[in-house]
C-alpha cells in the first residue's frame, strides 16, 4: 500500500500549537471575514451568600454553535463576606485576562517559530472598598489601573520578542477589552 506525500507530512507543531491550522485559520478568515465572526455567552446564577456559578454552553463561530459546555464557580473570600471557597469576580478578571494574553504569546511565537522554554504573566491591582462599598461616591468601585509583567522565555532575540509583545498587545481580545471602554448595555428583569 502506498502512502501519500500528504498522509506522511507532519504538521509543523510549536509550543503545542498546530502551526499548519493556525495559519489555515487567519488564511481562511482573511478571505471571508465572516467566517471569522465569533458570539460569546456566560449565563450566571446565584448560589447563596457571596456564591456564584456561571455556565458556558458554548459560542458561535461563523453563525454556527460549537459546544463547550463548562462551569465557573466564584466567591468572595471570608473577609469580604464570602466562604472563601473559589476566586472571586476580580481575581477571575485578572486571570481571564493574563490566560488571554498567554494564548497570544504562544500562538505569536508559535508562527514565528520561537520555542518557549517558559511564559508566566503577573497581573496587579488595586480596589479601594469605599467605591464598592457606596461610601464615597469620589472613588471608583473597581480597579483604575492594572498593571502586568511578562516573564518570558525561548529561543528568541529580545528584539524578536518585543515584536512578539507588539502583537500581543496589539491583537488580545482581553487586553483590548480590559485597555478600551466598552459599551454595555444593561437591561433589568424583574420577576
Amino acid at each position: 500500500m502506498m502512502t501519500s506525500a500528504t498522509e506522511m507530512t507532519k504538521p509543523e507543531i510549536v509550543n503545542g500549537i498546530n502551526v499548519d491550522e493556525l495559519k489555515a485559520l487567519v488564511g481562511g478568515v482573511a478571505a471571508d471575514p465572516e467566517s471569522g465572526a465569533t458570539s460569546w455567552r456566560v449565563s450566571t446564577q446565584w448560589q447563596g451568600q457571596t456564591r456564584s456559578r456561571s455556565q458556558v454552553d458554548g459560542f458561535g463561530l461563523a453563525g454556527e454553535h460549537i459546544a463547550r459546555p463548562f462551569t465557573i464557580d466564584i466567591d468572595e473570600p471570608c473577609e469580604l463576606g464570602g466562604s472563601n471557597r473559589f476566586a472571586n469576580p476580580q481575581e477571575h478578571l485578572l486571570a481571564a485576562l493574563n490566560a488571554c494574553m498567554t494564548v497570544g504569546y504562544v500562538a505569536q511565537c508559535a508562527i514565528r517559530g520561537i520555542e518557549l522554554e517558559s511564559l508566566e504573566i503577573e497581573t496587579t491591582g488595586d480596589i479601594d472598598l469605599r467605591g464598592f462599598l457606596g461610601l464615597d461616591p469620589a472613588v471608583a468601585p473597581g480597579y483604575e489601573s492594572l498593571s502586568y509583567t511578562v516573564r518570558i522565555k525561548g529561543n528568541a532575540t529580545p528584539a524578536q520578542f518585543e515584536e512578539v509583545h507588539a502583537a500581543v498587545m496589539a491583537t488580545s481580545p482581553n487586553f483590548h477589552n480590559i485597555s478600551k471602554p466598552i459599551d454595555l448595555s444593561p437591561k433589568l428583569v424583574v420577576g
